[in-house]
């Protein structure tokens, strides 16, 4: 985790990978290509599915504390200052990506973002008064440049972002971070008592920890190499993350001269889970797939996460569906069947609802959109 960039990865926080269409905090165009046919069981988990945006590029949806609005990025152009109906966004789009709020009672949206540079990472603030995102706005009004790709290989670009509370109508800024670099991918932790982002202040891609007001950041990672995506554990005692650990000496030297460039290449990424100071990491994954934006379970042992596991060695694009797997890695099991894209999951706070990103019914290249489902246990 992660784009979202005009995509990201991360941030698009990467949100994404190698040859994928979002980066976690970014994504970006490919040809459209027709829905999968999938009989009506076979999202068996998934009911009751509604589209929530309509056209160019929405994601990274995540739910308030009280579970009736999501903060979500997007390049559609709605109304900053009125509610504007989600059905009518501006035929003028956004280059990249700012910082909406839609209530789920109205499906009506806000932009709580300054309109400049470009945002990734949305999270609501415990009473849902209030909303964190990662911003370039400071570094100037224009979207930051995206990466050429070399060789074919998905490059996610590490722009100077910084962290941000502001009040839900998008007044108060506060900013919470003020080193130079990358500080994105940041959510809450559900008892409301810390904050959790990837930042690269130390020189790597680490995993940090602070309180809500930024005070008292501790990094709790320390392996060399990309870490990030990380969301709390129901109980907020655990935090389960993605990673890229260099293997060998070629995949280190070749991982810090991109880092040197404020690039990172996500061609692989496994799940790991860890308490919340950062002790006692366990891998769960060991696919050598992508797999990014993991969700914890509401039961507390399992996780939920993205991945194109059963299409990585295959030609042309992958496509990448959720899975839901033990915390020791056994009983994966798909989700996902529709749409060539699936990811950013998160369950309700009741766990009775999965909100997630797909380009299921994308009438143009590039598209992918917010959908809600009736989670069936």
């Amino acid at each position: 985790m992660k784009h979202v960039k005009t995509v990201m990865i991360g941030m698009l926080g990467l949100a994404l990978v190698a040859a994928s269409t979002v980066s976690a905090g970014a994504a970006e165009p490919r040809p459209a290509q027709p829905p999968a046919k999938v009989s009506a069981s076979a999202e068996r988990h998934l009911t009751n599915i509604r589209q929530l945006t309509f056209g160019r590029q929405n994601a990274e949806a995540y739910f308030s504390f009280s579970g009736n609005k999501l903060i979500f990025q997007s390049t559609n152009n709605w109304m900053k200052d009125t509610f504007a109906a989600a059905m009518h966004p501006s035929d003028i789009p956004l280059g990249c990506y700012q910082m909406y709020v839609m209530d789920l009672g109205s499906e009506k949206i806000r932009m709580v973002s300054t309109g400049s540079g470009t945002t990734t990472c949305g999270y609501f603030f415990p009473g849902d008064r209030r909303v964190l995102y990662s911003s370039t706005h400071l570094r100037g009004p224009n979207c930051p440049p995206k990466p050429k790709r070399d060789g074919g290989a998905y490059r996610w670009a590490l722009d100077d972002y910084d962290l941000f509370s502001v009040r839900i109508d998008g007044l108060d800024p506060q900013r919470l971070t003020n080193t130079p670099g990358y500080d994105a991918e940041a959510t809450v932790s559900p008892n409301g008592k810390s904050i959790v982002w990837t930042s690269m202040r130390d020189g790597d891609l680490d995993i940090y920890a602070m309180d809500l007001d930024g005070t008292h950041p501790r990094r709790l990672t320390q392996e060399i190499g990309y870490d990030g995506g990380a969301f709390f554990s129901p109980d907020s005692k655990r935090i389960v993350y993605r990673a890229q650990h260099p293997s060998n000496q070629e995949e280190l030297d070749q991982y810090k001269a991109l880092l040197a460039q404020n690039l990172v290449e996500p061609g692989r990424l496994e799940i790991f889970i860890m308490n919340a100071d950062g002790s006692n990491k366990q891998q769960v994954t060991n696919n050598g797939a992508s797999n990014f934006s993991p969700f914890f379970h509401p039961d507390g042992h399992r996780v939920i996460f993205a991945s194109n596991v059963e299409t990585r060695n295959a030609a042309g694009r992958p496509e990448f569906h959720l899975y839901l797997v033990t915390e020791d890695g056994s009983g994966q099991e798909r989700l996902t069947f529709d749409g060539q894209f699936n990811s950013f999951p998160m369950f309700s706070p009741d766990g009775k609802m999965l909100v997630w990103v797909s380009d299921r019914h994308a009438k143009e290249p590039g598209e992918f959109n917010v959908f809600l489902a009736d989670w069936v246990p």
